[in-house]
């Protein structure tokens, strides 16, 4: 059962910063019990979390399956300990949960496997596939007279992909006003840096040229954040971009901006100095 609804309307950026510090300690904990999955990009997207769950979002843990809710689908799946985390604070699951993450049986899987009722809107696992799948919710919202947003993020890596710019036109093709694309601009992936492995720029030009309207940020500010979505909010031609520029591991000096921690998780050791850093920033 969900926990209790938590009220969001009226939480400052202030306190949006704290929750997302809180996320971030959260996922230290869940990463080091489970020995495995995705630090870097978890902690860099912590404050797009925050933003969405508590801020932008019209969700509902107590009527998780409304109709007109908002959609919130992850496409790098890698970094759904984030995801897990947010869900949780924000009351669709119990936070016992969180420590079965990548355990046989297990809920909340290292790659997220759809259950609506706990907030979590689409599985993913082979990456470029999920903003074809915010594609299809979002020509399915139109299609059945309804005004819900569908937001999806990707990582930039991830835009290696080919179907991601098939995708691109489609949306933009469709007039897609009501989709939110939230690219996570963080520089690394799995093996290395995208400018040495697959170089992106100028993205933001690349994007355009297909007809996104795109706005960029920094994807730590949290006023930024919401700005930039209540933009795109008012786009009523085109679907909307938002490069998000991250910093991998942010709030964690010996994880910032290091590729080696895409897929490595903190010892024990290392994850006691993670949370002592993050608590002395708030």
């Amino acid at each position: 059962m969900p926990t209790k609804k938590k009220r969001t309307t009226k939480i400052t950026a202030e306190g949006l910063y704290k929750i997302s510090n809180k996320l971030k300690q959260t996922v230290i904990d869940m990463l080091t019990e489970a020995g495995s999955g995705h630090t870097a990009g978890s902690l860099g997207t912590a404050e797009i979390f925050s933003a969405l769950y508590f801020k932008i979002l019209n969700v509902d843990p107590e009527k998780p399956n409304k109709k007109n809710r908002d959609r919130f689908l992850l496409s790098n799946g890698h970094v759904c300990p984030i995801w897990y985390a947010a869900l949780s604070e924000r009351g669709f699951f119990p936070k016992t949960e969180l420590w079965n993450l990548r355990k046989i049986n297990s809920k909340l899987q290292g790659h997220p496997k759809i259950n609506t009722k706990m907030g979590i809107e689409n599985s993913s696992g082979s990456l470029g596939q999920g903003l074809s799948q915010a594609i299809g919710v979002s020509l399915a919202t139109k299609m059945d007279g309804l005004n819900y947003r569908v937001y999806c993020m990707t990582g930039d890596g991830e835009l290696n992909e080919g179907q991601i710019w098939e995708a691109a036109m489609f949306a933009a093709n469709k007039k897609l006003n009501n989709l939110t694309w939230i690219i996570d601009r963080n520089n690394i992936q799995s093996d290395g840096v995208t400018g040495d492995i697959m170089p992106l720029e100028n993205l933001r030009d690349k994007l355009e040229s297909f007809n996104w309207y795109v706005i960029e940020i920094d994807g730590h500010n949290i006023e930024e954040i919401i700005s930039a979505c209540k933009m795109a909010n008012s786009i009523t031609q085109r679907p909307t971009a938002i490069i998000a520029h991250t910093i991998p591991g942010e709030g964690v000096k010996f994880i910032e901006n290091k590729y080696q921690w895409h897929g490595r998780v903190p010892n024990k050791k290392e994850a006691i100095k993670a949370k002592e850093e993050l608590r002395s920033i708030i």
